[in-house]
């Protein structure tokens, strides 16, 4: 991550990146098929606690009560430890065309998940996606706050309180 900050993404060769951490080109390609999966090789776990949150949430919850579920998962995940190389990964992304490309993939699967996830519950369609693709906005913007360089709230904060503000906005009129 230091590698991609210092000279950027495209500058940043494979062989730099594993000379950096200590392996050889070989080992790195035992772990990741190309550089950009070492910025994203976290995207299952993270689908899989969301979904698994999802689905174990209250079976009389709403739809939006089960997402708010899923959208905590990642609070331990996302704690003051991680905040750093979360604010260098961010940025890295959003200077990168082809990355930021790639995160709006990764969040379009988990959205198509966490759809399918509430429609096993039993939320008919429009309903699950319409409350999978909230909740994806939801976490788009919470992270995007929790990384910022003057936040100090936690990520799990942050996300109660824009579910409070999205539950305000959609009652008025």
């Amino acid at each position: 991550m230091e590698l991609f900050a210092e000279v950027g993404y495209e500058q940043a060769t494979v062989a730099a990146i594993a000379e950096r951490a200590g392996l050889t080109s070989r080992t790195f390609f035992r772990y990741f098929t190309d550089k950009r999966e070492v910025l994203f090789s976290g995207s299952e776990v993270l689908q899989e606690s969301m979904v698994a949150a999802l689905r174990g949430a209250p079976t009389d919850a709403t739809a939006m009560e089960a997402m708010a579920f899923a959208l905590q998962a990642p609070a331990d995940f996302f704690d003051e430890d991680r905040r750093d190389f979360a604010r260098v990964r961010a940025s890295v992304i959003a200077a990168t065309g082809e990355l930021h490309e790639r995160e709006l993939i990764k969040l379009s699967r988990l959205s198509a998940a966490m759809a399918e996830a509430l429609r096993a519950r039993g939320f008919g369609e429009p309903d699950a996606s319409l409350v999978a693709e909230a909740g994806i906005a939801v976490f788009r913007v919470a992270f995007a706050q929790w990384v910022g360089l003057a936040e100090r709230r936690t990520y799990g904060d942050i996300v109660g309180a824009l579910l409070v503000r999205l539950k305000t906005l959609a009652a008025v009129h």
